[in-house]
């Protein structure tokens, strides 16, 4: 139980960083044996342990703070990174991490984690000891995935909630994705949504040198979508229809 305060600190940990906290990887494994028979850890999977609240009987650390230490790469990403910055409709059951390393998608706590292989590595901020991808990252991240991660409605109900975007990081953020096609739908959405947000003309002029030279869908079939020649693209003609549509049925808490 003395120690029970110092990993209250910590809020999560492996059996590493255990061992370099007490001296002893021994020790440090016959301690988390012990602490899960009182219930005062749990394993939240392979070598993660969670810290449990004697008072409320609930992890303390939050559903970020487990996904960012999941792996030292790690970080929270996509709908889970909007919902951390108060920039969701919707709070999901699912956490999404993005990792290059591999990571089988568990359950722990009612809570769904999710992994997402990286196509960009940099943009990664750490706050509040969340390791999570920056606001611009985290919106052309979501448009790349939106299909997997949310759908389309959602993301761009969340990517309207945020103040302000900063022109020349999409654009940083773009790059280093370096799809064309990315950067025609990047253009071509926030093109639709621009009077939220003045994004300068130079922006998409930029995202229209990259755009890739074949004919592409913005979203696979289901739903209504034209030639929109600027953009080289299939695309709905009016997206504030799809925004304006009612909450779609995804899992909210």
């Amino acid at each position: 139980m003395k120690h029970y305060e110092k990993l209250v600190e910590l809020g999560c940990f492996s059996r590493g960083e255990l061992a370099d906290l007490l001296g002893s990887d021994a020790t440090a494994a016959s301690m988390i044996q012990s602490y899960i028979r009182k219930g005062y850890i749990e394993r939240v999977r392979h070598d993660l342990y969670a810290v449990i609240s004697l008072e409320s009987k609930q992890p303390i650390p939050s559903r970020y703070q487990i996904g960012t230490h999941l792996f030292p790469d790690a970080c929270v990403s996509h709908h889970s990174a909007f919902e951390f910055y108060g920039y969701a409709n919707q709070v999901f059951y699912e956490t999404y991490v993005t990792t290059k390393s591999r990571l089988s998608n568990f359950t722990y706590d009612g809570i769904h984690y999710r992994r997402v292989f990286p196509r960009c590595e940099a943009y990664v901020i750490q706050t509040g000891g969340v390791r999570i991808t920056s606001i611009e990252r985290t919106v052309i991240d979501s448009i790349n995935d939106f299909e997997k991660i949310g759908g389309l409605e959602e993301t761009l109900r969340c990517i309207l909630l945020i103040p302000t975007l900063d022109c020349e990081r999409l654009l940083e953020v773009l790059a280093c994705h370096g799809s064309g096609y990315l950067y025609q739908k990047c253009g071509f959405l926030l093109e639709q949504i621009n009077s939220s947000f003045g994004i300068s003309q130079q922006f998409f002029d930029e995202c229209r040198t990259h755009i890739s030279g074949s004919k592409k869908y913005l979203m696979k079939g289901g739903i209504q979508q034209n030639w929109q020649e600027k953009w080289n693209l299939y695309a709905p003609d009016s997206i504030q229809s799809l925004i304006d549509k009612g909450v779609t049925a995804y899992d909210t808490i």
